[in-house]
């Protein structure tokens, strides 16, 4: 038999998955990762520690799959997108690996919207720009850290410098690079000319050669083999944003003559609404990002912000006595959003305007830790809304919600985003997307499919389906609507 193991390096976890031809699942394994906050508004991860974690999970997956490792035929990497990690001109870690949740160059971000920047790269990137772009940090690093600045040699995102890590080999993977601000869509490769508008002309050299998701990068040297545990030689490939990877196992399609049944939603450290298409609408008014997909010829389009289940998971960790069942039973036994209390998740970046705060508004003597709770999940639901309604006007003959991520465990969240979306809610029942993702990619380099679309087909997952309950659906729209007046009012005091 052949083997194909996943990598999934998120914001919070690592994991490594091992899966056989027809994607069934042999094992996983994660370790949790350590962000750095050493100043406010800074998101960073020590680049040893990030592949000495990578090295232990793949490591432990196969001696929990007890998995031969040289039955192990390939591997593929998904990750969170954005954010900056560095190699020395000796291609040596540099500095700490900078997250996309860092928010460090708010200033610059800024200035650059003064001067209408960008709207000038919007055309060529089809990005918008904000703080935890490559761009933006690159360019806060040569204003405030210039002796790093000058000794950069390599640019990677995450997945880049952990496939460096495993082959040695330097690169940068199209779904991933695509949205950093410096790739014209048109062309598909790196252009000056944005470079230079941005101020960080002197380091486009040190962007790697651009590869695709499913070709061969490079292959496994001595030094990873022995911290891995797998075998010399095995071929790893370019990999996957992670966006793309959970949209590839949610099983949704590209839209065909501009009709689209679903749209991929992703809560985790992240919240993400996706749709696939093979075309970028010049009529629309509104700057969708897009970036380009696993699949040739086709775009992910998306919304996103770091506004998900991070705040439930800081929550958490404030009364760490409360397990999820607990917390899901206790919402459970609320009225559906009957409670005066409104939630802003904004802890960790907003997507309602630069340099806003979470916080609890509408807290009377009789709530309870319950109703914050409850208020938690409407607010990351309202914030995904925000999301979804921009969304839904560049594919508005969406009729279902394919869910993956954390929170698709919590029958209650789910049935919340139900009544409040007014659309059905299917959930894939794939333990790790990311990894599987990572897998598939894999394997299509390693032409046990001939691409994403027909290995997307032939691994069809069984869904569990939450309608919605009509009955809450126009209390859960009131509530939003009183989360955005909320929102827009706060936005008058940053």
């Amino acid at each position: 038999m052949a083997f194909w193991l996943g990598i999934d390096c998120g914001g919070t976890f690592i994991k490594a998955g091992i899966y056989d031809d027809n994607g069934q699942e042999y094992g996983t394994f994660r370790k949790n990762l350590t962000v750095i906050n050493e100043y406010q508004g800074w998101a960073e991860r020590d680049l040893n520690e990030l592949w000495s974690s990578c090295a232990g999970v793949i490591k432990g997956v196969l001696q929990q799959s007890n998995i031969a490792p040289g039955l192990v035929k390939g591997v593929g990497i998904s990750a969170q997108g954005k954010g900056v990690f560095l190699l020395d001109k000796q291609q040596r870690p540099l500095g700490r690996g900078i997250l996309s949740s860092d928010q460090r160059s708010l200033d610059i971000v800024r200035n650059w919207q003064q001067q209408n920047i960008p709207q000038k790269l919007y055309p060529i990137t089809r990005q918008t720009l904000w703080t935890g772009h490559p761009v933006s940090i690159l360019r806060w690093l040569k204003e405030h850290q210039p002796e790093c600045y000058s000794n950069i040699g390599t640019v990677f995102m995450s997945h880049d410098y952990l496939r460096f890590c495993l082959t040695g080999k330097i690169a940068c993977e199209v779904t991933n690079i695509s949205e950093s601000n410096l790739y014209s869509m048109q062309t598909g490769e790196y252009d000056t000319q944005l470079a230079s508008l941005l101020g960080i002309e002197e380091v486009i050299p040190c962007f790697a050669p651009i590869i695709q998701s499913s070709e061969i990068a490079g292959y496994l040297t001595e030094k990873a083999a022995k911290e891995t545990g797998l075998v010399v030689g095995t071929p790893v490939m370019g990999g996957l944003f992670d966006v793309v990877s959970t949209a590839i196992c949610s099983g949704i399609q590209c839209e065909q003559k501009g009709e689209n049944s679903k749209l991929n939603v992703v809560l985790g450290t992240w919240t993400v609404v996706s749709g696939i298409t093979d075309y970028i609408d010049e009529s629309q008014k509104l700057p969708f990002v897009y970036g380009r997909y696993a699949q040739r010829n086709q775009f992910l389009v998306h919304e996103a912000s770091p506004t998900s289940a991070a705040n439930l998971e800081w929550f958490t960790k404030q009364w760490p006595q409360l397990s999820y069942d607990e917390i899901n039973q206790m919402i459970e036994e609320l009225p559906k959003a009957e409670s005066s209390i409104l939630f802003v998740p904004f802890l960790y970046g907003s997507n309602a305007g630069l340099g806003m705060s979470a916080g609890f508004y509408g807290l009377q003597s009789l709530h309870t830790t319950a109703h914050l709770l409850q208020a938690v999940y409407e607010g990351v639901l309202f914030s995904l809304m925000t999301h979804l309604e921009r969304v839904l006007k560049r594919f508005p003959t969406t009729k279902v919600l394919r869910l993956t991520g954390g929170p698709a465990r919590s029958k209650v969240w789910m049935q919340m985003l139900a009544d409040l979306s007014g659309l059905p809610i299917e959930i894939p029942i794939v333990s790790e997307t990311g990894c599987l993702g990572a897998a598939l990619a894999a394997m299509v380099g390693g032409r046990i499919y001939p691409d994403f679309t027909t290995a997307q087909q032939q691994l069809q997952h069984e869904v569990l389906v939450v309608s919605p309950d009509w009955s809450a659906h126009e209390k859960y729209r009131e509530k939003y609507y009183r989360y955005t007046q909320f929102v827009n009012a706060l936005k008058t005091l940053v």
